[in-house]
């Protein structure tokens, strides 16, 4: 049986299973942010869960930006709130 991968939510600090969270990368050549659910794109990444309350605290908070070690644009931020799980 395989190990669940457990990643802890930037909003609400809550460890979950890493297929139930939204992930953030800043990719490393680039330093570009992709909203990248299922991509193999390399870099640093932050978990978030996909409700709207643990992305609006992530980013008031500041704490998406620390994770990342890098700022967040406006456009960013829209698009991250706007952002709907398929």
């Amino acid at each position: 049986m395989a190990k669940e991968k457990l990643r802890k939510c930037a909003g609400c600090n809550e460890l979950k299973n890493r297929e139930n969270l939204l992930k953030i990368t800043k990719e490393h050549e680039s330093g570009k942010l992709y909203i990248n659910p299922n991509s193999k794109i390399f870099g640093r990444s932050a978990y978030l869960c996909y409700n709207k309350t643990c992305i609006i605290e992530s980013l008031k908070k500041n704490r998406l930006a620390r994770l990342l070690k890098t700022s967040i644009s406006e456009e960013f931020k829209q698009e991250l709130q706007s952002f709907e799980k398929d």
